[in-house]
């Protein structure tokens, strides 16, 4: 086998293997990308949601308390009838 047949598989074996350790270290950087860019949007989805979540609190708190006043009113609306009769 001459040198040169020699030193070119060589060549061509280590050059794959240095090719697909390559392709596997891409792959895994992309894939930590790729989650690192996923953990960021949920991280504002779920603060969205508390923010949402807040919003609806005070929103139906002030729905109770005008619920109570209308409740009030019908009430003595109520009263005032029965006193009428």
């Amino acid at each position: 086998m001459s040198t040169t047949v020699f030193l070119t598989t060589a060549s061509l074996i280590f050059g794959t293997i240095l090719i697909v350790f390559a392709m596997k270290y891409a792959s895994a950087v992309l894939a930590a990308r790729a989650k690192l860019a996923n953990d960021d949007d949920l991280r504002k989805l779920a603060q969205n949601a508390v923010a949402t979540q807040s919003e609806n609190q005070a929103a139906l708190s002030a729905i109770r308390d005008e619920l109570a006043k209308l409740g009030a009113t019908v009430a003595s609306v109520e009263k005032i009838l029965k006193q009428v009769e």
